[in-house]
């Protein structure tokens, strides 16, 4: 709020909007990196001998393609193809992975991973991570230093 913060709701959380501008903002990060608190966002951990099995029939990417500490961008499914969400798949050791999901769907995409990848153990982590998001050209480097 000190920064000039506007803030919005967005899934049960307020968040800040913008603070310069919206379009100063997508330029720097564009340019260079921006730094985006994403605590709001939806996390489950899967893991066991049959998380890699449940993940390949339950999203669109290669996770067995994931070495451990990769991410991924991929897709939960409808068996018609329909989307039910899109998210970031991490790979945090050989049977263990975590699913970023959008904080509008949570509920949705917890109760769709527990019907159809039910082999595997998952944990509703949300309410216990925080996240922080850097993006940008030059976020490896930042975050590097």
């Amino acid at each position: 709020m000190k920064a000039g913060a506007r803030m919005v709701p967005f899934g049960g959380w307020e968040m800040p909007v913008q603070y310069a501008g919206i379009v100063e903002e997508h330029r720097a990060v564009r340019a260079a990196a921006g730094c985006f608190d994403v605590s709001h966002m939806g996390e489950f951990e899967v893991e066991g001998p049959h998380a890699l099995a449940a993940l390949q029939r339950l999203t669109t990417n290669d996770v067995g393609a994931l070495e451990v500490g990769q991410v991924q961008y991929s897709l939960l499914c409808y068996p018609d193809g329909g989307i039910v969400d899109d998210l970031t798949l991490y790979r945090l050791a050989s049977d263990r992975y975590m699913l970023t999901v959008n904080a509008s769907n949570i509920d949705k995409d917890w109760a769709w991973v527990q019907e159809h990848g039910a082999a595997a153990r998952w944990r509703n982590v949300s309410g216990e991570m925080g996240l922080i998001a850097v993006q940008g050209p030059k976020a490896e480097a930042l975050v590097g230093r």
